[in-house]
C-alpha cells in the first residue's frame, strides 16, 4: 500500500537545496544567488532555492527510477489510474503526445468540433486525419453541451478503420459527456478512448462532483491539476489504464512534446496538490462545494440574471452531468453582453471571471475560494443588476451567433487533406469573398468561446465567415495564424491545371 503521506519531490528538493555544495550547473542563477533582486523580491529566495535541473537525487522525468517515479505511482493511486505521466508542459503537451501515441500519418482520429487547439496541433505533428463529431448545442442556453454516443456509433460505423476517438468533457462549462456510453463503443471496436478532462482534475475526490472518465472506462486522460487543484500553472498529469495505449510509444511522443529541462517546481507542485487531494480531498471539496452552493443561491436570486444549473442541461441526453463548481451565469437578462459585465466587475468592482463571454461569465470556485470571494461576486452582480434596470429596454439578442457548424450534421467526411498536410503547404492571403470554398492555412477561432470556427485544412464556408464578423462585430476578437479578422484569410495556393 503506498504511503499517501510521502511527497517524494518536495522532499528531496528541500534536501537538495539545503546540501552544501560548488553548483557548476544550470540554471545560471545558481540557487537564486545570481538572479536579479527584482526576481528574489518577486519570488524570494526560498522559490530560487529549489529551481533545480534533474540533480542525480531528483530523478529524471523521461526515465525516472527515483523520487519522480515514486510521486507518479502515489499519483496513479490517488487519481485511479494504472499509470501516470507529470507535465510540465500543461495539458497541451499530453494531448498533443496522446494523439502520437495513437494515430501516425493517414490513420483516421474522431474528435469533437468543439476541440481544444492543442488537438489541433497533435493532428498537424501526428499527420493523422481527424473524422470531426458536432457537439450538441442548445440555443435557449446559448452552450455547447455534450456529444452524444449515437453520433460516435455513427461515426465508428462509417470509418471502421479509426484508430482512436478523442473527446472533450468536461467542456469549460462544466458539462460531461455520456463518458461511459461512448466508451463501451470504443471497446466494442478494440480503440483507445482519449479524455480531455483538462477540467475535471478534482472529480475523483468528492462524490457530489461528476465521475471522473478513468472510472467511466476511459483509455488514457489528461488533467490540468493547476487549473482546479493546487498545482503551478503548467502543471498538468496524463493518467492511463489498461492495454490499448504502448507505454514505449507514449514515452517517446512525451518526450517529443515535453521539455528537456522540465522545471523541479512544477514537478513539486503536482506531487504536494496530489497530497493534498489524496489526503485531505474530500474535507476540501465539501467546503468548496458549500460555497458553491451559497454563490448559486445567491446570484439565482438576483432579477435577470440566469445560473446554469444541473436540470438545465443534462436533460440533453448528450449530457451526463454538471460540474457544480463551475458556476456559468447568462447576463443577456441584464441588457449586457458578458464581455460588458466583466468590465464592470473586474474594472470597477474587484471580481474577476475565468472566462468572459458574449452572453455568459464562468466562475471557477476551487479550494481558494473563500466565503468573502462568494459575497464580493454577489454584491458585484447585485450591482450589474441595478445598472441593467436603469439602461435596458429588452435582453440582450445573440440569435445571430449560433455555431460556426451544425450541431445536426450527421455525415462524417474525411478531410480533403490532413491539417498537416495543410500546415506544410505553400499559402496567400486573399480577401473573404476570394476565400469561399478554399481551403484554409489556419484554426481561426473567435473568443469568446474560443471554439475553432474554421480548423487548417478545412473549406472557408459563408456560415463560417459570417459568424466570426458577427462575434467580431459583438465586442470579440478573431485569432489565428497572421490573419487580423474575418475580412482576409490564409488559404492554400491551388495548383494549376
Amino acid at each position: 500500500m503506498l504511503d499517501q503521506s510521502q511527497t517524494p519531490i518536495v522532499s528531496a528538493l528541500q534536501a537538495s537545496s539545503h546540501r552544501s555544495h560548488a553548483a557548476f550547473y544550470a540554471p545560471g542563477h545558481k540557487r537564486g544567488k545570481g538572479a536579479s533582486s527584482r526576481l528574489k523580491e518577486l519570488l524570494g529566495e526560498a522559490a530560487l532555492a529549489v529551481d533545480l535541473p534533474e540533480l542525480p537525487e531528483l530523478d529524471n522525468l523521461f526515465a525516472p527510477e527515483g523520487v519522480i517515479l515514486a510521486a507518479q505511482d502515489l499519483a496513479a493511486a490517488a487519481f485511479g489510474a494504472d499509470g501516470t505521466c507529470f507535465l510540465a508542459n500543461g495539458s497541451t503537451c499530453g494531448i498533443e503526445a496522446a494523439i502520437l501515441a495513437t494515430a501516425g500519418p493517414g490513420d483516421k482520429i474522431i474528435v469533437p468540433r468543439n476541440a481544444h487547439r492543442s488537438v489541433i496541433a497533435g493532428l498537424v505533428l501526428s499527420g493523422a486525419m481527424p473524422i470531426f463529431v458536432a457537439p450538441d448545442y442548445s440555443p435557449e442556453l446559448g452552450l455547447v453541451l455534450g456529444v452524444k454516443a449515437e453520433a460516435i456509433a455513427a461515426a465508428l460505423a462509417r470509418h471502421p478503420d479509426t484508430r482512436a476517438v478523442l473527446l472533450v468533457s468536461p467542456t469549460y462549462h462544466g458539462i460531461c459527456s455520456d463518458i461511459a456510453a461512448i466508451a463501451a463503443l470504443t471497446q466494442a471496436h478494440n480503440i483507445p478512448l482519449l479524455i480531455d478532462e483538462a477540467h475535471g482534475s478534482h472529480f475523483a475526490f468528492h462524490p457530489q462532483l461528476p465521475t471522473p472518465a478513468l472510472a467511466l472506462g476511459a483509455d488514457l486522460v489528461v488533467q490540468s491539476t493547476h487549473k482546479v487543484l493546487g498545482a503551478l500553472s503548467q502543471a498538468a498529469m496524463l493518467h492511463t489504464q489498461g492495454q490499448r495505449i504502448d507505454p514505449s510509444r507514449l514515452q517517446a511522443a512525451l518526450q517529443l512534446t515535453q521539455s528537456t529541462s522540465p522545471s523541479a517546481l512544477l514537478l513539486a507542485s503536482l506531487d504536494a496538490a496530489r497530497h493534498q487531494m489524496a489526503t485531505e480531498g474530500k474535507a476540501l471539496l465539501a467546503d468548496t462545494l458549500e460555497l458553491v452552493d451559497q454563490l448559486r443561491t445567491g446570484l439565482a436570486a438576483i432579477p435577470g440574471v440566469q445560473v446554469i444549473d444541473r436540470p438545465s442541461v443534462t436533460t440533453c441526453s448528450s449530457v451526463s452531468d454538471l460540474d457544480l463548481t463551475r458556476v456559468t451565469v447568462d447576463v443577456s437578462g441584464l441588457g449586457l453582453t458578458g464581455l460588458a459585465a466583466d468590465e464592470i466587475l473586474h474594472g470597477e468592482l474587484g471580481v474577476t471571471a475565468e472566462l468572459p463571454e458574449l452572453r455568459h461569465l464562468t466562475f471557477i470556485v476551487s479550494l481558494g475560494n473563500g466565503l468573502e470571494d462568494v459575497q464580493r461576486c454577489i454584491t458585484g452582480f447585485k450591482v450589474l443588476a441595478e445598472r441593467g434596470a436603469k439602461s435596458r429596454t429588452a435582453p440582450q439578442n445573440f440569435s445571430d451567433l449560433s455555431l460556426p457548424f451544425s450541431s445536426q450534421a450527421t455525415e462524417h467526411p474525411v478531410p480533403a487533406v490532413s491539417p498537416r498536410q495543410a500546415f506544410f503547404a505553400a499559402t496567400e492571403t486573399v480577401s473573404a469573398s476570394a476565400a469561399l470554398g478554399r481551403l484554409s492555412a489556419d484554426t481561426i477561432s473567435a473568443y469568446p468561446p474560443g471554439i475553432p470556427a474554421i480548423v487548417v485544412g478545412e473549406p472557408i464556408t459563408a456560415g463560417a465567415i459570417a459568424y466570426l464578423a458577427n462575434v467580431k462585430r459583438q465586442g470579440g476578437y478573431v485569432t489565428g495564424g497572421s490573419t487580423s479578422g474575418p475580412e482576409k484569410f490564409r488559404v492554400l495556393v491551388q495548383k494549376r491545371e
